[in-house]
Parts: C-alpha cells; structure tokens; sequence
C-alpha cells in the first residue's frame, strides 16, 4: 500500500506542481499584458477625440467627444476604469466603429485562428520529418552534398522576411500561374479554404527551416550514442532504432525551441493578413493603431499575448507527455 501510495504521488505530483506554476505564470502575463496594453496606447501621437470629431469641428465639441471617451479623466482613473472592465469581461466599446469590442475580436479571431491552428500543425508535421529525415541520411558524415544543399535551402528561406516571401508567392502562384485565389471570402475562414494556401505558407516556410534544422542536428546527436551504434551492429529494425527510440529523444529540445519559433508565428500573422488583406487580429490591431482606436488596441494586445501564452503551455505539456522530468517539481525519493 505504501508504495502504491508513493507511485501515485510520484505520477500526479510533477502534474500537479506544473499545473499550478503554469497557472501562475500565466495570470502574471495577464497582469503584464493588461499593464503594457493600457500604456501603449499613450505613446500613439495625435488625439482621437479629434480625428471623430472631423476637421471642421471646433475646441468645444472635440472636449464633449473627450468627455463622452472618458479621455479627460486622470491617467490613473483611466487605468482603474479599464482593468476593472477587463476583469469583468468588458472590453470597452470601439471608438471607430460604436460597437464592443468583444464583437470585432469574436468577428477576426476565426481567420488568425485558421492560419495559427494550421501554421503550427504543418510546421510540426514538416519539419520533424524532414529533419529527421536528412540527419539519418547524413548520418556518419555521409551524403555531404545533400547536408549542404539541407543547409543553405533551409539558412536562405529562414533569412526571407515574412512580407517578402508573401509578396513572391502572390506574384508567383496568384497573379502568375494563378493556380491560386488571391483573396478569401469575406468571413468564411476553413481550413480546407485554397485561399488560405498562400497565407498559411507564407507564415511557415521560415519556421519550418528553423525546427527541421533543429531537428536535423538533434538527430545527428541521439544516433552518435553508443545505444544507437550497439542497436545498429545488432541489425534491429530501423523503424525501431529511429522512430521508438531515437524520435522521443530528440523531440525534448526540438520542442523547446519550437515553442519560441510557433510563438514567433503569431507576430508574422500581423504582416501576412495585412498582405493578403485577411480581416483577423493582426490586421486589425494595424487598422486600429491607424484609427487611434485604442479599446481595439489595447483589447487585441491582450488577446494576442495569451494567444503566444497559451502556444508555450501547449508545448510545455507535449513536453511532460514525451519526458515528464521536464515539468520540473519537486521529487520523491523510495
């Protein structure tokens, strides 16, 4: 009984511990999100009770928009008032537009979660592969052309900048070939769209070279172990060797590096919907700053960062389901 006792709490405790660190680290985020999303919104130049009050309006009625906005209020009378809102599920009301701004996020999140969602999933399903693939065919040194060719392909695509690689791509497979649509239809993001093809590849090209570079190294290193060479002299399976084996080896620290490439994809959707003229968060957070609308700022900023949040807890928990000393906590001795 004891020690069936002490093997439960070996199996729960590390859970536990993360669950609860997790949950921590991500109310802190929160707090910083919420902090940083309120002050950001200063630094924009120009006053947007004049920008709505239109270019003939004259001082009295640009202070009655101001009163009407609450932007004559003290800094931090404004800070209360919008923390408060936030905690309480108010996003505020758009300036622009005269409506809440949890309906604008509910209206763009489907596109941003469409390319998101597919972006890490080809990544992943791609670059893991791929990597593995050439480490185990430039095993030993062998095959040097194709380890080269592997490295300046991947190093060249990685160095495009995410505009640059979306503008060649329009050019190329939209208004060249035109194989492919342009434009999506207005708010009917699937992920089976093929006018999702372009954007979605645009954003994943650059991870995809970072994670199956990562993985080629990482493969290179779990099959120079001596466990790997004494599985090889005794002729076991390949798919034993490579996939039971050597796969969760080398996943532990591909994921960790993932985590900060995926969380990096989010920030390019920014400039990828705006190219392809998407209507999600990171096209509407640009339009917003344009507009001096700052509930839409402030409230995409926060839904944004717990987007990012939420990407590193998922790979944080990919990683204890693979090796569960990765979560950290504290441990139990027999």
């Amino acid at each position: 009984m004891a020690h069936a006792a002490v093997a439960e709490h070996r199996s729960t405790s590390p859970w536990l511990h993360f669950a609860v660190r997790r949950l921590i680290g991500l109310a802190a985020i929160f707090l910083v999100l919420l902090v940083v999303s309120f002050l950001i919104v200063q630094l924009i130049p120009g006053d947007p009770a004049a920008g709505l009050a239109g270019a003939n309006a004259d001082l009295a009625d640009i202070e009655r928009i101001r009163h009407q906005l609450g932007l004559d209020q003290p800094l931090w009378q404004r800070f209360i008032d919008y923390a408060g809102g936030v905690l309480s599920g108010d996003l505020g009301t758009s300036f622009m537009y005269r409506q809440p701004v949890l309906t604008i996020i509910e209206n763009r999140l489907p596109f941003t979660a469409t390319i998101a969602l597919a972006g890490i999933a080809i990544v992943l399903l791609v670059a893991i592969p791929l990597g593995m693939l050439i480490g185990v065919l430039t095993q030993g040194g062998r095959r040097k052309w194709l380890d080269t060719g592997f490295g300046f392909v991947t190093g060249f695509l990685d160095s495009v900048p995410g505009y640059v690689m979306a503008t060649f791509l329009v050019v190329m497979f939209a208004l060249g070939i035109g194989v492919l649509p342009l434009f999506p239809p207005a708010y009917t993001p699937r992920f089976g769209s093929a006018s999702f093809v372009l954007p979605i590849a645009a954003i994943v090209i650059g991870p995809i070279c970072t994670v199956s570079r990562v993985v080629r190294r990482e493969t290179a290193v779990v099959l120079g172990n001596d466990y790997q060479r004494t599985a090889h002299g005794w002729r076991l399976p390949a798919w034993k060797r490579y996939i039971k084996w050597a796969l969760p080896n080398l996943l532990t620290s591909t994921l960790t590096v993932s985590g900060l490439v995926l969380t990096g994809l989010i920030g390019g959707a920014v400039v990828i919907e705006s190219v392809f003229a998407l209507p999600g968060l990171g096209s509407g957070i640009i339009k917003a700053i344009l507009d001096r609308d700052y509930p839409v700022i402030q409230a995409m900023v926060i839904v944004i960062g717990m987007i990012a949040a939420l990407i590193n807890l998922l790979v944080d928990i990919l990683l204890g389901l693979i090796d569960e000393r990765t979560l950290g906590g504290s441990h139990v001795s027999a």
